[in-house]
């Protein structure tokens, strides 16, 4: 069955339906209240992220990194997130950006 990435307002999320149309029904039926943007068949039986695109690069895993800095801060976000540029050296949009996607993964 072909793979369909899909976005909406708010996500990127890959289908495995039969066609364009059974791709937007499921992103309708699960995000009711966003607009479907984009529809592309994605060419391969293998959906592929590239780390590099996302700024993974030098060994560093985001969460497992993000994580001991959340505990470290005692859940503090402000004080998680300048350990968090510390340590790796990001800038302060995309530390926020780490932070605040483990805390709401329910750290």
């Amino acid at each position: 069955m072909p793979l369909f990435e899909v976005e909406t307002t708010s996500h990127i999320m890959i289908a495995c339906v039969d066609n364009e149309s059974a791709a937007r029904t499921f992103a309708e039926s699960n995000y009711p209240g966003e607009e479907v943007l984009r529809v592309t068949h994605r060419p391969r039986d293998a959906w592929v992220i590239s780390k590099r695109l996302l700024g993974i690069e030098g060994g560093i895993d985001p969460c497992t990194k993000a994580r001991e800095c959340l505990s470290s801060a005692r859940g503090d976000k402000l004080h998680a997130v300048r350990l968090y540029m510390q340590q790796t050296g990001t800038d302060l949009d995309q530390a926020r950006r780490v932070i605040e996607s483990n805390m709401s993964l329910g750290w």
